[in-house]
């Protein structure tokens, strides 16, 4: 017991500073930007990636395109090892698609090296700054077909540029000095997170909790079904059991959506 400012005998509550301490700290987390809202680990898994071929492949076999090639038919190489399948890593964007995406606050690296782009696809959200990074020990030339905004500028070996999409829409980026790049930029406003399988097709991704559809893009183009799935706040890591499917069962698709 002790004695108010007014002399009267005040009884102490048991716990009460206590249950101060922990009120003060749960407000000073949730004033915290993004301590309210915890990042959920999701887990998942494509299917269907060997069904999509790589249009830039099927460019360079055209006898047409006088492109060189070094694979030559034999009757001992089984004809589904022969195929030039996309490589998932690189070119099979999942994008997690919510209520309205947010440009990340620094730039989303592109890099040029080897004769193609790493990714080839790429699903941003809207406003969100790029940068060609050029790994190459030659100049590349940049540009988005169609004059939408990326114009032939030289990127000088080991230089960057930086660009931002002018808005919503598929940009296919091409170079004036080497063929064989082709990539895709897929601006949707919904975009809130991507991932990139690896080899077996196995991906996981940053969210926070709620409702989101799951869609796969190869070559700048949406593939196969989209993935409705409910991220809850807990626990950190969850598994969704159905698969993202990207290809269709069947025999390849020459192109992406057919």
């Amino acid at each position: 017991m002790r004695f108010g400012s007014s002399g009267h005998l005040r009884r102490g509550v048991p716990g009460g500073s206590r249950f101060v301490r922990r009120l003060a700290l749960t407000l000073a987390i949730l004033t915290v930007p993004g301590a309210a809202l915890a990042a959920v680990t999701i887990k998942g898994r494509t299917t269907g990636m060997p069904k999509l071929l790589n249009p830039v492949w099927n460019e360079a076999k055209d006898p047409k395109a006088n492109r060189y090639t070094f694979r030559e038919p034999s009757p001992t190489v089984r004809a589904d090892v022969r195929t030039l399948v996309g490589y998932a890593p690189k070119e099979l964007c999942v994008a997690v698609l919510g209520e309205k995406g947010a440009p990340l606050k620094t730039p989303r690296s592109i890099v040029v090296a080897g004769g193609r782009t790493s990714p080839v696809t790429l699903v941003v959200a809207e406003g969100q700054q790029l940068q060609f990074d050029n790994q190459d020990p030659f100049p590349h030339k940049l540009y988005d077909v169609g004059n939408k905004g990326l114009q032939p500028v030289e990127i000088a070996a080991s230089k960057s540029r930086s660009w931002t999409p002018p808005g919503p829409g598929k940009y296919e980026i091409r170079d004036q000095l080497a063929p064989s790049i082709r990539s895709w930029i897929v601006v949707e406003p919904r975009a809130v997170a991507i991932a990139y399988p690896d080899r077996q097709g196995s991906f996981a991704v940053e969210v926070e909790a709620g409702k989101y559809t799951l869609q796969g893009y190869f070559s700048g183009e949406p593939v196969g079904k989209p993935l409705e799935v409910v991220v809850k706040p807990g626990p950190d890591e969850q598994f969704i059991k159905e698969a993202v499917v990207v290809g269709e069962a069947g025999g390849p698709n020459a192109e992406p959506g057919k």
